[in-house]
């Protein structure tokens, strides 16, 4: 038998019962907390579909954020693991002030230093190597934008 697309094999049932156990929670909670999710959005480093999900809810958010205030947060091993503020900070590079230019290469500029630093703890060695390699790269990218547009 299917059930929303699952068969109803016992993960498949309790896969619905977590998602009804949060429906419900959700509904009495009323509206989640956005700054909740994109914390776990930005700690969530594997490959699985719910990680890749909310990682892709929280670049979204950076993109549609106007003010970009996300740019001022600080940030920590697993938000470099993640990609997210990387990635954000390389699609909107031609988009942000030189300000904005300098502050995003100087967190890029961290990023290696923050992931060897022994308190990745829950990072695999290859989240830690693709983390760091993404930031020297982002960085590059930065650096260039910046010796284009910022004098």
């Amino acid at each position: 038998m299917t059930i929303l697309g699952f068969t109803s094999d016992l993960k498949g049932l309790r896969l619905i019962a977590a998602l009804a156990t949060c429906f419900e929670l959700a509904g009495c909670a009323g509206v989640p907390d956005p700054a909740f999710a994109q914390q776990r959005g930005l700690k969530c480093v594997d490959d699985s579909n719910v990680c890749i999900s909310q990682r892709k809810m929280v670049f979204d958010s950076y993109m549609a954020d106007k003010s970009r205030a996300w740019i001022k947060q600080p940030a920590g091993p697993h938000e470099y693991a993640s990609g997210v503020r990387l990635m954000a900070y390389s699609k909107m590079r031609k988009d942000l002030s030189c300000e904005q230019l300098a502050h995003a290469k100087e967190e890029a500029d961290r990023g290696p230093a923050s992931l060897s630093g022994g308190s990745y703890v829950g990072l695999t060695t290859a989240q830690v190597a693709r983390g760091a390699m993404l930031a020297r790269e982002v960085s590059r990218e930065l650096a260039n934008e910046m010796a284009r547009r910022c004098r």
